[in-house]
This record gives C-alpha cells, sequence and structure tokens, in this order.
C-alpha cells in the first residue's frame, strides 16, 4: 500500500513524534510504501507551554517527513488536502490527540476524501481532553465525522466515540512497546550517568501538567513509613505548568535530599539512562487514557507503581508487573512500601517480560490494514 501518516514528525519533538516515526518504520519494514506529513506550524508559541517545540537529536534516517501542516491557517489545510488527494495514498492515518488540531484535520480530511480511493483512519489517544474546552465537542465532532474507521489505544478512550455516534468501524489495540530509545544497561551504569549514588530509586518521567498527579506523590514521599525508605524519587521532564508550587512543596514537605528534579525534556538519546537506573517506574495520575511511559518502562523490564485511572490498569496488571492504587497519598504511599519491604521487582520480572510481548508494533499496523479493509 501507499501510506501516510498524518501527525507530529522531526524536526518536532515528543512522545507522538516518536511515535509517528515508529510506525512509519513498521509500515517499511513490511513493505509498504509510507511518509509522514507533520506541521510547519503545530503551535502558536502563545499556545505553547513548554520551552521548545524541536528536537535536539539528529534527524531520524530512512523516512520522508513533509513539514507542511500549518493548524491555524485555512487557506493552508485546503492546499495540503489538495495535493494528499492528488497523492492518491491509499490508506491515510492520522494521529488524534487534543481538539485543537480537529478543524485543520477535519478540512484536510473532507478534501482528500473528494478522490474516491483514500481510506482515512484515526488513532484516537484522547477524544475528551484532560484539560476541557468549551469547543471540545464541536471541533471533534468535525473530525471525527469525516472518518472511515478508528483505533483506539485504551478501552476508556473507545468508549468516548460514543459521544459521536457516527457508526463507523472502531478497534482496541494497546499502545505498542517503545523499542527506540537504545539497550538495557546495567543500573549502576545507569546510575552514574545521571548523577546517582542512592540504592533505591523511583523514577515519574514526562513532561508535567496538572492531571499527572505529582503532587499526589510528593505528598507520599513525605509519609515517614516512605522517608524511613531513603528513596530517591528522579522527577524527569519539562514542566507544562507553573513548576513554583512544585518547588514550594518539595522544600515544604522536607523533601530537597530525597528528590532529584530534571526540570526539562529529555532528549530521546538520554531516555535508557532514567529508566534503567530506576527500580520502578510511578504515575499518580488523576486522569489518563493510555501511557507511552508504561509502554517505556515494559522495554526496559522496568515494573510499574500506577493509579487506577482510564486505561493504566488495562496495561499494568495488579501483582504482576505493577501495583495498582487508588488515587490518594495514602494508597500510593503503601504501595510504595510494600514494593521496597516486600522485594517485589524481581518476582515481576518474568510476568513483564511474559506482558510486553502484547504490545508489538506489527499488530497496530496488521489492526489498521484490518479497519481499511471494513
Amino acid at each position: 500500500m501507499k501510506v501516510l501518516i498524518v501527525g507530529p514528525a522531526y524536526p518536532l519533538r515528543g512522545g507522538l513524534a516518536t511515535y509517528d516515526e515508529r510506525l512509519a518504520r513498521e509500515f517499511i519494514s513490511l513493505g509498504h510504501t509510507c511518509n509522514i506529513l507533520s506541521f510547519s506550524l503545530q503551535y502558536p508559541k502563545i499556545l505553547f507551554p513548554g520551552k521548545t517545540q524541536f528536537s535536539t537529536d539528529p534527524a531520524p534516517e530512512g523516512l520522508h517527513i513533509l513539514s507542511e501542516i500549518n493548524s491555524i491557517n485555512p487557506f493552508n489545510w485546503i492546499r495540503v488536502g489538495n495535493q494528499i488527494k492528488k497523492d492518491g495514498y491509499d490508506l491515510v492515518v492520522f494521529r488524534y490527540w487534543m481538539s485543537f488540531m480537529a478543524p485543520a484535520f477535519g478540512t484536510i480530511t473532507r478534501r482528500i476524501k473528494q478522490n474516491k480511493h483514500t481510506r482515512i483512519l484515526a488513532i484516537c489517544d484522547n477524544l475528551i481532553p484532560h484539560e476541557k474546552r468549551f469547543f471540545d465537542k464541536v471541533f471533534t465532532g468535525y473530525f471525527v465525522n469525516a472518518c472511515d474507521g478508528f483505533l483506539t489505544m485504551s478501552q476508556s478512550v473507545k468508549s468516548q466515540l460514543e459521544q459521536w455516534p457516527v457508526n463507523k468501524p472502531v478497534v482496541y489495540n494497546p499502545h505498542p512497546m517503545y523499542d527506540m530509545f537504545g539497550p538495557t544497561m546495567p543500573v549502576d551504569q545507569a546510575r552514574k550517568i545521571i548523577g546517582l549514588e542512592d540504592e533505591k530509586v523511583l523514577l515519574f518521567f514526562g513532561f508535567i501538567r496538572p492531571y499527572k498527579g505529582l503532587h499526589l506523590l510528593l505528598d507520599a514521599m513525605a509519609e515517614e513509613r516512605v522517608k524511613a525508605l531513603n528513596i530517591k524519587l528522579v522527577i524527569a521532564g519539562e514542566f507544562y505548568e507553573d513548576a513554583q508550587p512544585y518547588f514550594d512543596q518539595i522544600k515544604q514537605l522536607g523533601l530537597d535530599e530525597r528528590v532529584k528534579l530534571v526540570n526539562d525534556f529529555i532528549p530521546n538519546s538520554s531516555v535508557s539512562a532514567y529508566f534503567c537506573a530506576a527500580d520502578a517506574v510511578i504515575q499518580t495520575y488523576l486522569g489518563a487514557t493510555q501511557s507511552g511511559v508504561t509502554q517505556i518502562a515494559y522495554f526496559y523490564n522496568k515494573p510499574m507503581i500506577i493509579t487506577n485511572v482510564g486505561g493504566l490498569a488495562e496495561l499494568v496488571p495488579h501483582e504482576k508487573v505493577g501495583l495498582v492504587v487508588e488515587v490518594d497519598k495514602d494508597s500510593i504511599a503503601d504501595a510504595v512500601v510494600r514494593f521496597y519491604q516486600e522485594n517485589l521487582g524481581p518476582g515481576m520480572l518474568p510476568n513483564i517480560q511474559e506482558e510486553k510481548k502484547r504490545f508489538t508494533w506489527d499488530a497496530i499496523v496488521q489492526a489498521l490494514i484490518s479497519l481499511k479493509r471494513n
């Protein structure tokens, strides 16, 4: 097939770009032609909460990436849609993660469909965003109604589609495992790279927004039972909100010596060191759909402590590859204490290695091909 993936890609950074590039490689490895259509302007600076939208890593080799979509220019959407219509792709796969992109994606989609040939599918990361806006449902409906089918990576997102009764095929396939950040390294080597000498290390990874629940984790870390374990909490990720309240909380709770804060976007070349340095990965989210962080943890064979929200528990079977807890500081603290006092990590390793086998990129591609045929 001739395939086009529409979504962020290099030189843009982040999990969406990493995913799109890896998905394109999988299509290519299976004998398809696959290009990526990314953005010339993804977010206006005034709307982007981070320091930069662009990667510091080298450009990926062997991929054809077109940076052409301007997210705020309707004339651009028409032009881009008309060009894709002429190019005659068999399959166009949109990555849909927020309603801000819906006007552009919906307009481009409608132009493509005029060729009566191209099948248009959406991989839906989110349909109802974590931070809601008044236009979400209308904008998302504009895009959803133009698609031919949908793939969701959590059952919770699949159920969200019921708000738009489009009567089109939907398939669930879990988020694939991220396997592109470099090989596993010994724990001691990884800790040396990131400047740690501690015996117990928990990792909280990824950009920080209110729904990630970092404040709950800090409260849990301040409990006397947890403090007595002498755990170092590594918080590695750029703040997409005001960081000062977290700095104040760390100081007020007396956690200065127990927290290593890396307030920056972690480039792909450094991801492996952070994960290999950790005993476990912890995600104390207040709400979630699926998680790329979970799928990095799987690759590096790391147990997880997660809150029971959204689709996270679908990915992390309780007491097999991690601990699933309620969204409150006491439950989080209980899980941390239990993980270390009962030395749960080694016993979970065989389960992690078995469970990760179901998170393949081939499965995502085959699910998309099946959707195309429906």
